[in-house]
């Protein structure tokens, strides 16, 4: 009989950006939208930060990660990965609960843009006032 590969699957977001993330026991190779991770986020701060929980959890080169992620600019959807990758984690091991915790990776980031209403110049800034 087949052994079957076991996934482990957590979806993440961030300000507009959704990631779904997938992960099974591998070599540490990087998939974002089928394309790796060097070649998705140009720049090294993004790739540090998504692989911060790695890092922290001293799982780094143990799984294969397989990211799907829309919506958003690319440091929204690092951060979605990020939030992805923590709780794809917990699916592998509950106690890396209290590392990922104390470190906010599991915490969801709500911040989002605010909306221009009516009336006034933008979310909050007002057109100028003149008494005449």
């Amino acid at each position: 009989m087949a052994e079957t590969l076991q996934r482990f699957y957590a979806t993440g977001r961030r300000k507009t950006a959704t990631a779904r993330v997938y992960l099974r026991a591998g070599t540490g190779r990087f998939l974002i939208n089928k394309r790796d991770i060097d070649e998705y986020l140009p720049r090294e701060v993004l790739r540090m930060v998504v692989l911060q929980p790695f890092q922290i959890t001293n799982t780094m080169n143990q799984f294969d990660v397989l990211v799907n992620v829309r919506g958003g600019g690319l440091t929204g959807q690092s951060g979605a990965i990020l939030h992805g990758i923590s709780r794809a984690l917990l699916e592998y091991n509950p106690e890396l609960r209290d590392a990922l915790k104390r470190q906010g990776f599991l915490t969801r980031d709500a911040r989002k843009k605010e909306r221009k209403k009516y009336g006034i110049a933008g979310a909050r800034a007002r057109f100028q006032f003149s008494k005449r």
